[in-house]
């Protein structure tokens, strides 16, 4: 089974937009089969091989997520951090002020889905 400090080594080699197919190969090459990242706080749970699972801790303050879900304002938020207009912190509060509970990364599909509340998938986007 795979360890926190695993993740986050990989995480310190390959955590960027430019490296983010690499990151999810290498998880994926570790056992890490999805994990699911919590705008309200920075935290994430990952999912592994014999279902085991793992919860890293919050990494900010915790942030106020909208009640509803706004897809246009998401897919705003997410070109501005394409063009870097954006550093992660304000990408993280755009995300939430859209009504973004969380993300999660199929390791295997190479794919991020974003999620409000209710557990809808608003956006499912292939990484290259």
């Amino acid at each position: 089974m795979p360890t926190l400090q695993q993740i986050e080594h990989i995480h310190d080699q390959y955590g960027s937009a430019k490296t983010l197919a690499l990151y999810l190969q290498a998880l994926h090459a570790i056992g890490v089969l999805q994990y699911d990242s919590f705008i309200k706080d920075g935290h994430s749970e990952y999912f592994c091989e014999g279902g085991e699972q793992l919860v890293s801790l919050a990494i900010y303050e915790e942030l106020v997520v909208a009640d509803s879900a706004n897809k246009e304002q998401l897919l705003q938020v997410l070109d501005l951090h394409k063009e870097g207009k954006t550093d992660y912190f304000t990408m993280m509060k755009g995300l939430a002020g859209s009504g973004i509970e969380r993300w999660q990364f199929d390791t295997a599909e190479q794919t991020i889905t974003y999620f409000d509340k209710a557990g809808n998938g608003l956006l499912r986007e292939s990484i290259e």
